[in-house]
């Protein structure tokens, strides 16, 4: 592999997250197979914000593959409440653990884990900017339920701008030809720059709208996602856009029959629960993809890696990300670093933050 870490699932080559999917439906068909691929190996689960299915599909999947974990889902109860750093927390876990996944409310924390961890670093969220083995779950559901992963109209409706699962997802599928995006949202909630800007440099094409009920007649797959009260500044800001989409039976009426709905869940009243049983809600079915995706890629990390004590030297840059959401705001010893987007256009390498020069 190119890398051995996973922040996002760009991060793999086309062809290396074909031989994922791949190992997953392996995998999810000869499970026994599989009992013993870890057997020695630990697994480190680092959950510094809650989680349900993604903390216990990565535990599930360790498990199952003969592995063991470690790790903490509240870092009051870990050496975090004593004021402990990020980069000190990663260098010990990976002396313990083979393999770490990392949560973080904090945009780029993966980015900045990766920088210091002597093993596989997989994100396992960061904040509203990425989710890469959610995305993993829905390409695995995707080949798997629709049979391929091109030339399909994707409708992603909800919270767009604070939604990593919807970035995440983009990202990925925008690197298959022919595939066209529907992007549901309310204009306080649109999808941010820099994923339209990675959209418009692919093949594929998107088309932004605030009714759920026009776009769903054209779906062939309708991505359902919460708005994340998490994510909003006050209860009132929330207040505002929560409850604006609902599907429902009724607008299910007008969808294409062979539709597939999928949701990263949690989700609070944005389906309907008559609609879990329609035969094209495949969103419980989706998590047990997902535990099966893992379990290939944990596979795929530990085949060549090995410890190495060797934290990346990066230089400092002069300017500061202004996002107060990035890692580099709280994480003060962190190197400042850019990537150039033309003219005088720098985004952050931690959370694609833009600022000017």
């Amino acid at each position: 592999m190119k890398t051995k870490n996973v922040l996002d699932l760009t991060d793999l080559t086309h062809k290396e997250l074909m031989n994922v999917i791949k190992l997953a439906d392996e995998i999810r068909k000869n499970p026994g197979d599989y009992s013993s691929a870890c057997k020695g190996k630990i697994l480190a689960t680092l959950f510094y914000e809650p989680s349900t299915r993604t903390q216990m599909s990565f535990q599930t999947a360790m498990l199952r593959l003969g592995g063991t974990i470690i790790g903490f889902d509240n870092p009051q109860n870990s050496s975090v409440a004593k004021g402990e750093s990020l980069k000190d927390t990663i260098t010990v876990v990976g002396g313990y653990a083979d393999i770490i996944a990392i949560r973080h409310p904090l945009e780029g924390t993966a980015a900045a884990a990766a920088m210091y961890s002597p093993v596989p670093v997989v994100n396992a969220g960061d904040g509203g900017h990425l989710h890469p083995t959610q995305t993993l779950t829905d390409v695995v559901t995707l080949q798997n339920e629709m049979g391929r992963l091109d030339n399909l109209t994707i409708g992603l409706c909800g919270d767009l701008k604070n939604g990593r699962t919807v970035h995440s997802l983009i990202k990925t599928m925008s690197t298959f030809k022919g595939n066209k995006f529907v992007l549901i949202s309310t204009p306080e909630l649109t999808i941010p720059q820099y994923i339209k800007d990675i959209i418009n440099a692919s093949e594929c094409s998107y088309k932004e709208t605030p009714s759920l009920a026009d776009a769903i007649p054209k779906l062939d797959v309708l991505y359902m996602t919460r708005i994340q009260r998490e994510r909003f500044s006050s209860e009132e800001e929330y207040q505002k856009q929560h409850g604006v989409f609902i599907l429902d039976k009724e607008k299910l009426r007008s969808a294409k029959k062979n539709m597939k709905i999928l949701h990263p869940l949690p989700r609070v009243d944005e389906i309907d629960v008559e609609v879990d049983y329609d035969d094209r809600a495949k969103y419980f079915e989706q998590t047990v993809y997902g535990m099966y995706g893992r379990m290939a890629l944990i596979m795929t990390l530990l085949e060549n890696s090995s410890k190495a004590f060797s934290p990346r030297v990066m230089p400092t840059h002069p300017f500061k990300c202004k996002n107060p959401r990035c890692i580099v705001s709280t994480e003060k010893y962190l190197p400042s670093v850019f990537r150039e987007a033309g003219g005088d256009m720098l985004i952050c390498k931690y959370c694609d933050g833009r600022r000017l020069i």
